[in-house]
């Protein structure tokens, strides 16, 4: 027997997708159980929302920079990395921890941050032939959404360590 042959004898388990731990639905894979699905939807809800309303009060026309995508997106990011990096510390991803992280995570700020309008801003600019205003813009959201989530990270690790500590 080879190494080819050791890679070809992997088991159905191995291949098998991921499932709730917690005991709810373990027939199932996450992504299709209703509870999963709702959580999701109902943060949803909210995210969307929220960001309309933002969007609404401070719409991007042509000729303008799109400022208020950029800081949906860049607060998503922050928060979105101080939330799962407080979730992470606080214990194992099951039970009413994943239901948070679906609802609030995936759900609110999946929601609420907005890479469809990122995306139709860039080429509205490019239409514009603001070629500059769309290099900055593409840019600026990713890197400075990259550093800010790593920021919600490392606050959230700060944070905790002194809240614990006080205790």
């Amino acid at each position: 027997m080879n190494d080819f042959d050791d890679e070809q004898s992997d088991t159905a388990a191995d291949r098998a997708l991921p499932v709730d731990p917690d005991g709810v639905d373990t027939a199932r894979p996450l992504h299709v159980q209703p509870a999963a699905i709702a959580a999701v939807a109902l943060g949803g809800l909210v995210g969307t929302g929220i960001r309309y309303g933002a969007e609404s009060a401070f719409p991007f026309v042509s000729g303008s920079f799109p400022f208020t995508t950029l800081v949906i997106n860049i607060t998503g990011a922050f928060i979105l990395g101080m939330f799962l990096e407080r979730l992470a510390l606080s214990g194992p991803d099951s039970g009413r921890q994943r239901r948070i992280r679906l609802c609030i995570g995936t759900g609110v700020l999946g929601s609420y941050t907005t890479y469809s309008s990122f995306a139709l801003e860039t080429v509205e600019l490019l239409r514009d032939h603001r070629v500059v205003a769309a290099a900055v813009y593409m840019t600026v959201s990713v890197v400075i959404g990259t550093l800010a989530a790593g920021a919600g990270i490392v606050c959230a690790q700060r944070f905790g360590t002194r809240a614990e500590e006080k205790r």
